[in-house]
């Protein structure tokens, strides 16, 4: 008996497990194409189904990046940190910026809600105090120039 070798998978095949990936959460087509790979499809047939589900607005980094802000803005970062992960996932610099427009006001806003949350009310009392909340906020992504403001006025 002879065994057969298996087809190679269809455009259908490929989009059905685009579409279960999908299913799932919003993904960039660059996650999406990453994916697909690791699960050993073809890359011009990757390419093709992603083509095809951009044209039918069924994958959109703009609606990835909103998404993805908004996400990541609840969870208290800053847009520094942001736009790197942006960038990371396959976002560019334009479309990552004009998704993180917004007003100093809230970057201010958002920044002074983290340091609540995590350091209660006040600056810290002595220098050490206040570098340990800068090198958070650093950390989570907000501006030196927002952190001065903040700690030292």
């Amino acid at each position: 008996m002879k065994s057969e070798s298996p087809l190679p998978p269809s455009d259908f095949e490929v989009e059905a497990a685009a579409m279960r990936l999908l299913a799932r959460t919003e993904l960039s087509v660059q996650l999406l194409r990453k994916k697909l790979r690791n699960k050993g499809f073809d890359t011009d047939l990757i390419d093709q189904v992603l083509d095809d589900l951009q044209q039918r607005n069924l994958l959109s980094d703009e609606r990835f990046a909103e998404q993805y802000f908004d996400m990541r803005t609840r969870k208290g970062y800053g847009p520094l940190r942001i736009a790197a992960e942006l960038r990371e996932k396959g976002i560019d610099d334009s479309l990552a910026n004009a998704v993180m427009e917004q007003p100093s006001s809230f970057w201010r806003e958002l920044m002074d809600e983290v340091l609540q949350k995590k350091f209660g009310t006040g600056i810290g009392e002595d220098y050490n105090a206040v570098a340990k909340q800068g090198r958070f906020l650093e950390y989570r992504g907000f501006p030196v120039s927002l952190i001065r403001d903040r700690l030292f006025s």
